[in-house]
């Protein structure tokens, strides 16, 4: 039975694609290529652009005044590994990531650890990786097998394009395709076309950078192109797409809160992108979001700064001691929760001399003792710890959500 195209109307309606009724009786989505036909309305976005624009170079301009901005970016990619996968339904939080970091024997067993640090190492290859490869669909791939790899959803095909059908609706009550808010491309010869498109259009350079990384990360969404992780590698790619044009210096523009905190306006905008073609208005919310992140991620890096130029100066009083004291400040830059264990790893000593420099920076108020044990104790570097969620408080403060929001789920048929 072949199947019917589905007129969706004329002129907005038609913009970003057309349904295709499926043999089963479904109606599945297929994009049309980008840049938007007719093209964007660019005046309405040009302030929003300006803003955001200016927020993300004061973000990589004021990084740049840290001693070694990668600490900064390491905890950010931390955050948004975690940020990211609660989006998803996972449970670990920053403190669990931390504790499996630190190898504490006594780490407690943290639902979902392993997908956050799947994440955290998805991001990192993929970074590196851009050195080597071009910003690509096998990039992609290599990504999503990363992310899936041991944990749950490795069944559904890590690293692969699906080859079933999948559907997307309210985590709320029974799920089947009939009841689907959304039906993606079908799998094969539409899906593959789509992904090879989006492909293309990954290494435009005629649109400002912003707003193609807003049309890629819709597009790539609405294709959903994996049987699982599609939502993770989707914010992913917005941080790939800005460094691969240069437009960050450093990874440091993550998503994840700020989509997290206007969930239900995220799926709306996208939705209505796919049956309006309201392009212009979900670049309108991507463009917020970029201008709210960036401004804060500038302002705890100028916190950041201040805590370590204020603590700097309380190690550097203590005399011979300083030196290992000053080393050790840096290194919980790096791992702010930690064992004695691993600090004389990282600044190559013996275990007793760790110990020692734990317990001075104890008795000077830097760091916290967390266990009250003799043997095997950790500590936390809370002042730095507190900044990442400070951070999140504010924006938590600043935006407004209405009700409970309604999680949305993929489903697959078999």
């Amino acid at each position: 039975m072949a199947c019917r195209l589905i007129a969706g109307g004329k002129g907005k309606t038609m913009r970003a694609g057309h349904f295709v009724k499926q043999p089963q009786g479904y109606l599945a989505f297929i994009p049309a290529k980008l840049p938007p036909a007719p093209p964007l309305n660019m005046l309405k976005l040009t302030k929003l652009l300006s803003e955001a624009d200016i927020a993300l170079g004061r973000l990589d301009g004021s990084t740049s005044t840290l001693p070694n901005p990668e600490l900064f970016v390491a905890m950010y990619v931390r955050r948004e590994a975690v940020l990211s996968s609660q989006i998803e339904g996972t449970q670990a939080s920053l403190a669990d990531l931390l504790e499996a970091e630190a190898e504490t024997d006594e780490m407690r067993e943290a639902p979902d650890i392993e997908e956050v640090v799947n994440y955290v190492r998805a991001i990192n290859y993929g970074l590196e990786r851009l050195k080597t490869l071009p910003l690509s669909l096998r990039l992609i791939c290599e990504i999503h097998e990363i992310l899936l790899q041991g944990v749950r959803g490795e069944d559904k095909q890590p690293g692969e394009f699906r080859r079933r059908q999948v559907w997307i609706g309210p985590n709320m009550g029974p799920l089947s395709i009939n009841t689907a808010t959304f039906i993606p491309p079908p799998p094969g010869g539409e899906l593959m076309d789509a992904l090879s498109d989006l492909e293309q259009f990954m290494h435009d350079d005629e649109l400002p950078s912003l707003i193609h990384a807003a049309l890629c990360h819709a597009q790539f969404e609405t294709i959903h192109p994996f049987s699982d992780g599609n939502g993770r590698i989707g914010r992913l790619l917005i941080t790939f797409l800005l460094c691969n044009r240069g437009v960050l210096s450093r990874p440091l523009l993550y998503l994840s809160l700020f989509l997290k905190l206007n969930r239900r306006e995220y799926y709306d905008r996208l939705q209505d992108v796919r049956t309006k073609g309201a392009w212009e208005e979900w670049i309108e919310f991507f463009l917020r979001g970029v201008r709210q992140v960036a401004t804060e991620a500038n302002q705890t890096a100028m916190d950041i700064l201040a805590l370590r130029q204020t603590h700097r100066e309380i190690l550097s009083n203590e005399g011979r001691a300083s030196g290992n004291l000053l080393r050790t400040l840096d290194v919980l830059f790096e791992t702010p929760l930690i064992t004695p264990k691993l600090l004389a790893r990282k600044l190559e000593t013996t275990y007793p001399t760790a110990n020692t420099i734990m317990n001075r920076m104890t008795e000077l108020g830097i760091v916290t003792e967390r266990t009250g044990f003799k043997r095997n104790r950790r500590f936390s570097y809370l002042p730095y710890i507190r900044l990442f969620a400070e951070a999140e408080s504010r924006n938590v403060a600043e935006e407004t959500t209405e009700g409970a929001v309604a999680m949305e789920r993929t489903m697959s048929s078999s």
